[in-house]
């Protein structure tokens, strides 16, 4: 058993982790596109290209649908890859929406590619629940099954634990237990789960973006949001926070309706919250349907009447071709 890297190695994007069983078995984990900085001087041949060996791959495990984990994937389906794409509940409700931007965006507005690509990965698609064991069809005798954790980054991200046993002729290899961490949340975030740690593991592939960093509380954060947004009243102001579609929006949404919830400054309580992109609002509407996922203390707002996602204020953008929609309630 090896373990190869065919990105988010010399730089943070463009996951993609190999995981060799034996000579005729692997299962890659993630398979991300490469942004910002790692993309300077470089073609799309380099950046796109599925360049390693795929004749072994049995199954993609999916982290996240975050763009640096699963960009590549067309390009993976273009390159022959025809076995499962196994991923949690929620993200593979996600990830249709997130390729179909992607392709959009940086591939081609040619709806009938898109949708044969769309086609391919739903037939490919393997929604597993959370903490639950899969075993994944290997060749030959070896054996391998996965287990999704929740990991606290956005709607739907775990870390993987793989129980591998390779039962090559002549192999006298023991079983192994590897953990693949994909991207880790921060405790106490707003809506999800804090991950916990694996029970034990023989080797752990870790992503640290931001190891070497200490990050502001939420706590803090929210006072610090909260002084902003009295700053802008105060001045007649507009304040316009560019956010992505998938995870720091909802979470921004949830601290905002807390904000105005709580408010004693009555024109703090009467803001309107403007969503400015159809993304966010479909990600948004996934948000609340897989509320079972949320943490302890959002359930219990929930069920204090409160609507974290979905309050009076808010205007959601649900298309620009049109003129903007009323709130949806």
């Amino acid at each position: 058993m090896k373990i190869l890297h065919h990105g988010a190695v010399n730089g943070v994007t463009g996951s993609c982790h190999q995981l060799i069983v034996d000579v005729n078995n692997s299962l890659l984990v993630d398979c991300g596109l490469f942004q910002g900085a790692e993309t300077s001087g470089r073609g799309d041949d380099d950046l796109l290209s599925i360049e390693f060996d795929i004749s072994t791959v049995q199954a993609l495990l999916v982290t996240h649908c975050h763009i640096d984990h699963v960009g590549r994937l067309p390009y993976l389906l273009a390159a022959g890859f025809n076995g499962p794409i196994i991923a949690t509940e929620a993200t593979a409700a996600l990830l249709p929406m997130v390729i179909e931007d992607a392709l959009k965006v940086g591939v081609t507005r040619n709806q009938s590619i898109i949708k044969a690509c769309l086609a391919r990965l739903k037939e490919q698609l393997i929604a597993v629940p959370y903490q639950q064991w899969f075993e994944v069809t290997l060749k030959e005798a070896s054996r391998t099954k996965v287990k999704f954790q929740p990991a606290g980054h956005i709607l739907g991200s775990a870390y993987i634990e793989i129980d591998v046993k390779a039962d090559v002729k002549g192999s006298d290899q023991t079983a192994k237990h590897v953990v693949f961490s994909g991207d880790l949340g921060a405790t106490y975030s707003p809506l999800l789960a804090s991950p916990k740690s694996p029970y034990k593991a023989d080797v752990v592939v870790i992503e640290s973006t931001y190891g070497d960093k200490n990050h502001q509380g939420r706590r803090d954060r929210a006072k610090s949001l909260e002084k902003v947004l009295i700053k802008a009243i105060s001045d007649n102001g507009v304040v316009i926070i560019p956010a992505f579609s998938i995870g720091r929006t909802q979470e921004l949404l949830y601290e905002l309706e807390q904000i105005t919830a709580k408010a004693k400054f009555k024109k703090l309580a009467d803001i309107e919250v403007i969503v400015d992109s159809p993304m966010a609002a479909k990600f948004t509407e996934h948000y609340q349907h897989f509320q079972t996922l949320w943490d302890a203390e959002a359930k219990m707002r929930v069920k204090q009447g409160r609507q974290l996602l979905n309050f009076d204020s808010l205007y959601m953008v649900d298309t620009h071709r049109g003129q903007r929609h009323e709130p949806k309630h």
